[in-house]
């Protein structure tokens, strides 16, 4: 620290350079934390899932689904504990632009599988009896200002009614939670009775978006998933059964290979960072050639001199880094939030990993200058032959 003065000396000599080098290293880890993020959340989800817990879809295409018929049929295939069924209501409250994310089960059914959902018996008890009943996650409840008694009216551009009415009233029975292992997650989903949905909309009668299947032992879900698959082979709806991380991992196949992209943009930005670090600290470096010869006159030695670059680098891209990961950790949750999906937190391993990222960078970005500052010969750096 008793060199501080000098680092701090040697960084702000051109302030200009320095200011738009930090600007650019913190842009790129920026860049970095927000696309890492985004993977590196996906995998925190996968983690998570249940494997215990498998899903059945339409084999053709998710969204056209399957017969609430199936039922039966999947509940006797052997190993199967609980099944439950999902269908989608996309709704809007208020505004389209307040989407709500609706889902439409038999709720006994859903909460028996799905034991992550903490709600009350009594609330539970009073869903039952109430047709119109909801059950709203507390998070989306509290940013709506709505409590146990409210009638709620939403609407939905997707799905329309036998009644010609543009609108589903709701009444607010119970507000859930999620268990304490998803309690960084949001919940700001709505849950209604499917019987209310399906008699009331005019297309998609008798058909669900997809079933939850709970099974005892997590290393027969590939033979149960087949035996799942093969009830319904060759009909009208043919499945597709995986366990819920497989499930995942296929949605987000459909848009594409993610961790590819990710990889080879960040990639791409951190090579082109090393060349604009590199360049920054070679010139700060020969600028002041002169000066570190006079320093080796008063004594400093080569590793001195060595310390003195490396620290410089890392001071520069160490402090970007870590004010570039503050941002992306404040800005994160909130691109999560606007998506109604929930303010996810930026994973701790991803900053982390962006400051060691930030050090390799500075202590690489510092090679050459410091290999240049190493072999300083004093007599032709005061000639002015470096």
């Amino acid at each position: 620290m008793k060199f501080f003065c000098l680092v701090w000396a040697g960084l702000w000599r051109k302030p200009m350079r320095t200011i738009l080098t930090l600007l650019s290293i913190i842009v790129a880890f920026m860049l970095y934390g927000t696309l890492y993020g985004v993977t590196s959340t996906f995998d925190d989800v996968i983690d998570r899932l249940s494997e215990t817990r498998l899903r059945v879809q339409n084999r053709a295409n998710l969204m056209e689904g399957l017969p609430v018929a199936h039922l039966s049929q999947i509940e006797s295939v052997p190993g199967v504990n609980g099944v439950a069924y999902y269908s989608l209501l996309p709704a809007y409250y208020q505004d389209p632009g307040n989407g709500i994310q609706v889902g439409a089960v038999e709720i006994e059914r859903f909460l028996d599988v799905t034991p992550e959902f903490i709600v009350s018996e009594e609330q539970v008890e009073t869903m039952l009896r109430t047709r119109t009943g909801t059950l709203v996650g507390r998070d989306l409840a509290e940013a709506r200002g709505w409590t146990i008694g409210d009638r709620v009216t939403l609407g939905s551009n997707l799905v329309a009614r036998t009644d010609g009415m543009d609108a589903w009233d709701f009444d607010i029975v119970g507000i859930y939670e999620l268990s304490e292992e998803f309690s960084d997650w949001e919940a700001r989903d709505m849950y209604v009775h499917y019987e209310y949905i399906d008699e009331a909309r005019v297309r998609g009668a008798g058909m669900v978006l997809l079933y939850f299947v709970e099974i005892l032992d997590p290393e027969r879900a590939a033979g149960i998933s087949e035996r799942i698959d093969a009830l319904f082979l060759n009909s009208s709806f043919e499945t597709q059964t995986l366990n819920e991380a497989d499930w995942v991992r296929a949605q987000i196949g459909r848009v594409g290979d993610i961790n590819f992209f990710v990889n080879a943009i960040i990639g791409a930005v951190f090579f082109t960072l090393l060349f604009l670090t590199g360049n920054t600290m070679w010139q700060s470096v020969r600028e002041r050639i002169p000066e570190l010869a006079v320093l080796k006159t008063y004594g400093f030695g080569n590793a001195t001199i060595v310390s003195l670059v490396v620290t410089e680098s890392l001071l520069l891209c160490v402090t970007a880094a870590a004010i570039a990961m503050v941002i992306a950790a404040t800005v994160y949750p909130e691109i999560y939030r606007s998506l109604n999906i929930g303010a996810l937190p930026l994973p701790p391993s991803v900053i982390a990993l962006g400051m060691a990222i930030g050090a390799l960078l500075a202590l690489v970005s510092a090679l050459p200058p410091a290999w240049l500052a190493q072999r300083l010969n004093v007599v032709d750096a005061l000639a002015g032959r470096h």
